[in-house]
């Protein structure tokens, strides 16, 4: 299951509906893709939680992420998922556009961490193009 993928939807979903926040499952790319959506504005708060489904159950780890909202209007309007499970979308630093012409942003996995398509362009590092948030 593609974890990123399960988070853009928790969030477009959540924000359809005006919820305050969502809870996802935690993975480290989920983590990191959150940390840089909540550095860039996107959302307003990212905090890693334990949670448990039921009373006798284990804990398991959980991204709590706070969506951020401007006059009830929520700052992602769009996401894009670029590399699916079935079909990776690799670029090099040449090939590295901007996203919405500069008004979005692109997240890549790189050799180097998951980061903007700015900051790899910057490091000339290319790698795989994850997804698109404007």
């Amino acid at each position: 299951m593609d974890t990123v993928a399960n988070m853009i939807t928790n969030i477009r979903n959540a924000q359809a509906v005006a919820k305050p926040e969502v809870t996802v499952p935690y993975t480290r790319m989920a983590f990191d893709v959150a940390k840089i959506l909540e550095r860039k504005g996107f959302v307003a708060g990212v905090e890693k939680k334990s949670r448990k489904l039921l009373k006798s159950a284990k804990a398991y780890p959980c991204l709590e992420i706070t969506l951020k909202y401007t006059e009830k209007i929520p700052a992602v309007s769009g996401f894009k998922k670029v590399s699916k499970s079935g079909q990776r979308i690799y670029v090099s630093s040449g090939d590295i556009k901007r996203v919405k012409q500069g008004h979005g942003i692109g997240i890549i996995s790189t050799s180097k961490g998951i980061m903007t398509e700015y900051e790899a362009k910057r490091q000339n590092i290319g790698g795989e193009m994850l997804c698109e948030v404007w």
